[in-house]
């Protein structure tokens, strides 16, 4: 399977972008900015999205959710429980200083359980609760890789002082749903360099209690 990470934005969010190379559908994860990037990756392997998939409504993820969905017809899909966070992106906005993005409605509700196909692989949607109300995960069993978003980070977790967060709740997300995956499996964060949780099973500072 062809997958690129694009680091997109002033916090340079790391925009994943999935494609099957039989179906040449793609599913495109966290865009936050830079939708020509990301058009010209899915140009040059003659990519079509069927999907825009969201972790977390925060700005640097969701920015440029509505230009993508505008020049490719795919549906966008998040958490309902961040959908306040989405409506107050203006105010988002304000506290860096940019200009508010565009806005899109969001079409299908990403639920704990659901299960987004691209070729054969298959794409689960866990429900991380912490780093906001609505975040989540997607494992992909078939390439043993993990799109964490902002819940897991290389030696960090995601930070809970922000609007919706709760640092107990993070903590129980990924216990529950993150470290029962296998120890080999690649871990792709919402900012910076990759790990694997057994990595961050034996060296993360703030998950050792767990």
């Amino acid at each position: 399977m062809i997958h690129e990470i694009l680091p997109v934005g002033m916090l340079q969010c790391n925009c994943s972008i999935f494609g099957d190379e039989q179906t040449r559908e793609a599913i495109v994860i966290d865009p936050g900015d830079n939708i020509p990037e990301i058009i010209s990756v899915l140009a040059r392997h003659q990519l079509t999205v069927k999907a825009i998939v969201i972790t977390h409504a925060h700005l640097d993820h969701i920015g440029g959710a509505a230009k993508l969905k505008k020049l490719t017809g795919a549906p966008v899909h998040m958490n309902a429980r961040d959908q306040d966070l989405y409506d107050g992106i203006a105010m988002q906005a304000a506290w860096f200083g940019v200009e508010t993005p565009e806005q899109t409605s969001i079409d299908t509700p990403a639920r704990d359980g659901d299960v987004l196909k691209l070729g054969a692989a298959d794409f689960h949607v866990l429900h991380t609760p912490g780093h906001t109300q609505g975040s989540l995960c997607l494992w992909i069993p078939a390439e043993n890789k993990l799109v964490a978003g902002d819940t897991l980070f290389l030696d960090s977790i995601g930070r809970t002082d922000l609007p919706g967060g709760n640092h107990r709740q993070l903590l129980g997300s990924i216990k529950d749903k993150l470290f029962p995956l296998p120890d080999s499996a690649a871990v792709i964060p919402g900012h910076g360099a990759n790990t694997t949780i057994g990595r961050e099973k034996a060296y993360n500072y703030f998950l050792q209690d767990l």
